[in-house]
């Protein structure tokens, strides 16, 4: 009996019994891996929530058709607002004395004036500009006498308002303390280059080689940087001048249009040549309510029918087509309504699937013309963007427009914000 009670055997072996003692062994270790992934990804750090814009662009109503010429080309932009209007290929072609631009802005960065009644150091008169002086085929400053002196600011009239190439050569000269322009027209493509102007090339300060070539979008880079300097504005927007030591008073060529009350053009150059024919780099304002925005525009490549030796014919044309877009776009130029309060403007992602709703906090206007296409631009605050928020926090701000002055309003979540719910913790992947 013993021996039969020691020496039973095993029940039979049957699949039931065999899966029961598998679920037996594989549960407990299940349940323990589970738990330790379960924990692993709980623990993990919660992704950065991101603002994410419902749109990029806001087109205002209605539809601007500007009177362009129909040839060559040109653009136009409001800072703050964005650009306007492209007209043409944007092929690099001579800029004639539009360079000159770049040259008193290179001068002004170098040696800048700290207010528009500083005159600046004195810059002596050397033997070459007097020779230049007496070219004819070319616009320069007459009268200069070798030694004598003028100030910074009254070479840069010189420079600006009639146009001097002898001018243009000597400031480089005195820049680059050097009896050549190569330095200082290195500084001029590094300038281009700092302000992105990728299809621009300067050959010399003057702008008179037609190797020195741009674009229309190119030269209005740089009229936007250049507009900010006091100086500048205070000498290019002078329909003539009178400075102490020349003969006789020194006129602008683009007096027309400076003079003109219904543009309120305020420079900003002129330049012809008979290989650019007429190029025009303008400046104008206009009253947008309790604003008055600045707009830039730039023609090129206008050339006259017939012969027109150094581009007079071809000036005259640049300017009055400029006159016409000019005029159309001020009229056009009027402050529309962009974001409503409590629109929806983009959301926050964060980062595991769960999307809070964002809107603006109040109405915003923007300064545009018809059919103009404002950029939307959508960042977070000074802070850090939260994980959690009580509907109403302001979490960042919505940019409409590009470039200083460039319109913003706060924005807030719709909703409580939350942290990701428990199943999005734990069934992430990345």
């Amino acid at each position: 009996m013993l021996a039969e009670l020691t020496n039973t055997p095993p029940p039979a072996e049957t699949p039931r019994r065999t899966a029961l003692r598998r679920v037996k062994i594989w549960t407990p270790i299940v349940l323990v891996l589970a738990g330790c992934f379960a924990g692993a990804q709980l623990m993990r750090p919660l992704p950065e929530p991101k603002l994410v814009a419902a749109a990029s662009v806001h087109t205002v109503d209605g539809q601007l058709t500007l009177p362009w010429p129909t040839e060559g080309q040109g653009a136009i932009r409001v800072p703050g607002s964005g650009d306007i209007a492209v007209f043409g290929e944007q092929r690099p072609v001579p800029t004639a004395s539009v360079a000159k631009v770049m040259t008193a802005y290179v001068i002004l960065k170098d040696h800048p004036l700290a207010k528009p009644t500083d005159k600046g150091p004195d810059i002596t008169v050397d033997a070459a500009a007097v020779a230049d002086g007496t070219s004819e085929d070319e616009s320069r400053i007459e009268g200069l006498q070798a030694g004598a002196k003028y100030s910074q600011q009254d070479m840069l009239k010189m420079l600006m308002i009639p146009s001097g190439n002898n001018v243009a050569r000597l400031l480089a000269r005195w820049d680059s303390g050097t009896d050549s322009q190569d330095a200082f027209v290195a500084k001029m493509n590094a300038a281009a280059a700092e302000l992105g102007m990728k299809d621009t090339v300067y050959t010399d300060p003057s702008g008179l080689d037609k190797a020195t070539v741009s674009t229309a979008v190119d030269q209005l880079k740089l009229a936007e940087a250049v507009m900010k300097n006091d100086s500048f504005r205070a000498i290019v927007k002078l329909p003539n001048a009178t400075i102490p030591g020349l003969p006789k008073p020194i006129y602008n060529n683009n007096d027309t249009l400076l003079t003109a009350a219904d543009l309120s053009v305020k420079g900003i150059k002129t330049g012809s040549s008979s290989a650019a024919g007429g190029t025009l780099l303008w400046a104008s304002f206009k009253s947008v309510g309790e604003e008055t925005p600045l707009i830039l525009g730039t023609m090129m490549d206008q050339h006259a029918d017939g012969p027109d030796l150094n581009g007079g014919d071809s000036l005259k044309l640049v300017k009055e087509n400029s006159r016409k877009v000019i005029d159309a776009v001020r009229k056009a130029l009027a402050s529309t309504p962009v974001i409503h309060k409590g629109q929806v403007v983009g959301h926050v992602d964060d980062g595991l699937g769960g999307r809070t709703p964002l809107v603006a906090t109040k109405d915003l206007n923007a300064i545009g013309v018809p059919g103009q296409r404002l950029r939307l631009t959508l960042g977070g605050g000074a802070s850090t963007l939260p994980h959690t928020a009580k509907a109403g926090a302001e979490v960042g701000v919505l940019t409409v427009g590009d470039g200083d002055g460039a319109k913003t309003v706060e924005v807030a979540v719709g909703v409580d914000l939350a942290e990701p719910s428990f199943g999005n913790r734990l069934t992430r992947l990345g």
